[in-house]
């Protein structure tokens, strides 16, 4: 019996100096659709508080003429929308942070789910306070007393935890992205920083008066564009040296 030839390998093994961990980077067209919703998002947070009317709405005619208006409705669907786009976004971040190192980045991919879970539970306030305050606010709900209805929405108990554990996960979220595009050492590290700032400091601007709510959403569209700026400006580099 003739021995087998000790240098015969495996037809499947790989050859010398290659990463069995090494992480494709992703398809450029995938990441600056990220980068456009992240932008677009920003552009939609921005225009929240800037078309949202502000009335005094511990009146009733204050509350009436916000809630009832147009404008109201296009406000925080805004808002909606923006919620939806940000952690779409954050998919094409992760995938183009992470494309130049042999482990995934665990931040981004923690901070990814986080705030997909935070809009999650952040959205069906939204939904009531655009729809429910608009129906109530407007022409079939007049007689009613709109003030105790729109409270009774408002602190509901249930609709207030989710709304409220929403926020703080967004807020979480958004560090944890700022903690992964720093280690990254693809993107620039200060990049998310702004957008960090800006979800953190979302639950308390509630509390604070509309031109300070306006500059929030200056804040965080400012955050949004200039990381939606450095995932396209990474991902062209990376799809140029790819080439």
């Amino acid at each position: 019996m003739s021995a087998i030839p000790a240098s015969t390998a495996p037809a499947s093994a790989k050859p010398a100096g290659t990463s069995i961990d090494r992480i494709t980077p992703p398809p450029s067209g995938g990441a600056r659709l990220g980068a456009l919703a992240l932008a677009a998002a920003g552009v939609l947070f921005l225009a929240y508080p800037a078309v949202r009317p502000w009335h005094d709405e511990s009146t009733v005619s204050g509350a009436t003429a916000s809630m009832s208006s147009s404008a109201w409705v296009a406000a925080h669907f805004f808002a909606m929308v923006g919620f939806i786009l940000v952690p779409l976004g954050l998919l094409a971040l992760r995938s183009a942070a992470a494309s130049n190192r042999l482990v995934a980045n665990r931040p981004l991919a923690t901070a990814t789910v986080v705030t997909w879970i935070g809009a999650g539970l952040t959205l069906p306030y939204y939904g009531a306070e655009d729809f429910g305050l608009h129906a109530i606010a407007g022409p079939k709900g007049r007689g009613s007393d709109v003030l105790a209805l729109v409270d009774a929405v408002r602190t509901q108990p249930l609709a207030m935890t989710t709304f409220g554990i929403g926020l703080v996960l967004l807020a979480i979220g958004s560090v944890l992205v700022a903690v992964g595009v720093w280690r990254s050492g693809v993107l620039p590290r200060w990049s998310a920083i702004p957008f960090a700032a800006g979800f953190v400091l979302f639950l308390p601007q509630f509390y604070a008066p509309s031109g300070v709510r306006i500059a929030h959403g200056v804040l965080v569209a400012a955050g949004l564009i200039v990381l939606a700026r450095a995932l396209w400006r990474t991902t062209t580099a990376q799809a140029t040296t790819a080439r």
